[in-house]
């Protein structure tokens, strides 16, 4: 797993909206005003949050964007696995995205080192939540220098 840049703008906006009540509708020029993420990039990301049911939307006058369930109830399990797919690092040890691999009954690497990484993994995101991402931004923590820390693959 490596995070991108799509993943720290939205663990802003996610932030941000957790810090809403959510009978509170938040435009996307109010998000992307206190989160400094650009507009158009915000519009896309709300769209894939919304389309897998993180928040919800609602047009018109007087809408725009809230938590589809309370902070506390949303896992970054369920946020990384919207905007990313698979949390697995590899298709044969994914859950959800699985694809057999000829090698897979017998690859000792395979349960000694990538499942326990993906079980790992996924318990660790399914601690925490978008009330701590709330909290965060509540104390005027931003995710903005880990933008310039993201790994990048080398060739």
């Amino acid at each position: 797993m490596r995070l991108s840049s799509t993943d720290i703008y939205a663990f802003q906006a996610l932030g941000f909206l957790g810090t809403q009540t959510r009978e509170n509708w938040v435009s996307s020029d109010d998000i992307s005003r206190a989160t400094g993420v650009a507009k158009p990039y915000l519009v896309r990301i709300l769209a894939n949050l919304n389309h897998h049911s993180i928040v919800v939307s609602k047009k018109g006058a007087g809408g725009g964007y809230a938590l589809a369930a309370e902070a506390d109830m949303i896992t970054l399990k369920t946020v990384m696995r919207a905007i990313d797919g698979p949390v697995s690092p590899l298709a044969c040890v994914s859950r959800n995205w699985h694809q057999t691999c000829p090698e897979e009954d017998r690859c000792q690497v395979r349960s000694s080192v990538w499942e326990r990484i993906r079980d790992a993994m996924l318990a660790i995101l399914d601690e925490v939540t978008v009330a701590d991402l709330a909290a965060d931004f509540q104390q005027g923590t931003t995710y903005h220098d880990c933008l310039e820390r993201l790994l990048r693959p080398s060739l």
